[in-house]
């Protein structure tokens, strides 16, 4: 049966899911306010904003189903949308992804560790939470803050009140510095029967607060691999989740701490278009529609480089065997995601080889160093 989803958001992840689907032969009508959501290039959209209900009225006519490229669609939208046609992922789990407070709660309830923290809504609330975590530790918004904006790193008390001038009068979270050994993150997917399959642990890198690099799958523990897929499942079916998302994880040596969630796709599984037999975007689709889960084994070995503000020449990556670029169709500008490439392998050493090269000639070691030196440490699992 061929369907018409509905996106709300028109970024590259709508720009991504589209391309994704319509090789099942699915439909797609994005929702955004921006004149240049770059989905545009490769299905219609329809520009409103998210509380122009009757805007979203006639969307809600014209599609199947609406689900999400953005975390930040006010929960209350969605809400009301569900009046209207079906939303994956429901608005509960939106809401919960959305407030880092209640998040950070919902992942002790179903046995994730997380880093201490404390709600702050006053200074004197800060002073206190402070006395809890110790220093270093991380402030941030509770709502709306994603790639490392609305956050502030208090590294001794005399950070304290400046770090309250620059974020206080919304409510904040607390959060310990965690000296974690590395960024991980579990991209899982949930369909509407309740079939649930996840990709192989992913290892990233970031800079600046925005996701930099991938490497999967892992070379891990294979129990460290076993709890970290049991708390994505246990979180989906909590939330009653259908659709894909990503929980990210600091790993403290054996100990992994939830991070956040992401009730989307999501950056880190990029190199699953490539790098397995169905990708994040193709299962997203499938988990919404209610049909059979892709494989998600990986096939070989992946690392994605992310290119922030402006893309560099594709020329030294497209003349490496199996490496894939994706330009956004984006303007540049400082800290925007405007295109990333996919390098894959059949072993770690041929991966090294590939970036090595690839680092070299675009003048980017400094990008490609921390993933060589994690595959030439531990290689794949």
């Amino acid at each position: 049966m061929v369907a018409t989803i509905g996106i709300l958001g028109g970024g590259q992840l709508a720009r991504m899911l589209a391309l994704a689907g319509a090789p099942l032969g699915h439909r797609f009508l994005v929702v955004d306010s921006a004149e240049d959501a770059c989905a545009a290039q490769v299905a219609p959209v329809l520009r409103a904003d998210w509380r122009d209900f009757a805007a979203l009225e006639a969307f809600a006519s014209k599609i199947d189903v609406a689900t999400f490229d953005f975390e930040n669609v006010p929960a209350e939208t969605a809400e009301w949308l569900t009046a209207h046609t079906r939303v994956f992922p429901n608005p509960a789990a939106l809401a919960v992804a959305q407030d880092r407070l209640v998040e950070k709660s919902l992942f002790g309830e179903i046995g994730l560790d997380t880093p201490t923290f404390a709600a702050v809504d006053s200074l004197a609330d800060l002073h206190r939470a402070v006395e809890k975590t110790g220093l270093p530790a991380v402030l941030k918004t509770r709502r709306l803050g994603y790639d490392g904006k609305g956050q502030a790193i208090l590294r001794q008390h005399s950070d304290i009140e400046s770090a309250w001038d620059a974020l206080g009068g919304v409510p904040l979270i607390l959060e310990a510095f965690v000296a974690f050994e590395s960024e991980m993150s579990v991209i899982a997917v949930r369909s509407r029967s309740g079939e649930f399959r996840h990709y192989p642990l992913t290892r990233n890198w970031h800079s600046n607060g925005i996701l930099s690099a991938s490497l999967a799958p892992v070379a891990v523990e294979a129990e460290l691999q076993r709890r970290a897929v049991a708390r994505a499942r246990a979180l989906a079916e909590r939330l009653d989740y259908v659709g894909v998302f990503a929980l990210e994880l600091f790993a403290c040596g054996d100990r992994l701490l939830g991070n956040e969630m992401a009730p989307r796709v999501h950056n880190s599984g990029h190199w699953t278009i490539e790098g397995t037999a169905c990708s994040q975007f193709e299962n997203h689709i499938r988990a919404v529609l209610g049909l059979p889960l892709g494989d998600t084994d990986a096939r070989g070995c992946s690392a994605m480089l992310n290119w922030i503000g402006e893309l560099p020449d594709a020329t030294p990556v497209l003349a490496e065997a199996r490496a894939h670029w994706h330009d956004y169709g984006k303007s540049p500008r400082p800290g925007r995601k405007v295109g990333h490439a996919t390098l894959c392998a059949d072993s770690a050493e041929e991966l090294v080889e590939r970036l090595q090269r690839v680092g070299r000639a675009l003048d980017r070691e400094v990008h490609v160093a921390p993933v060589i030196a994690a595959l030439a440490a531990n290689g794949t699992a």
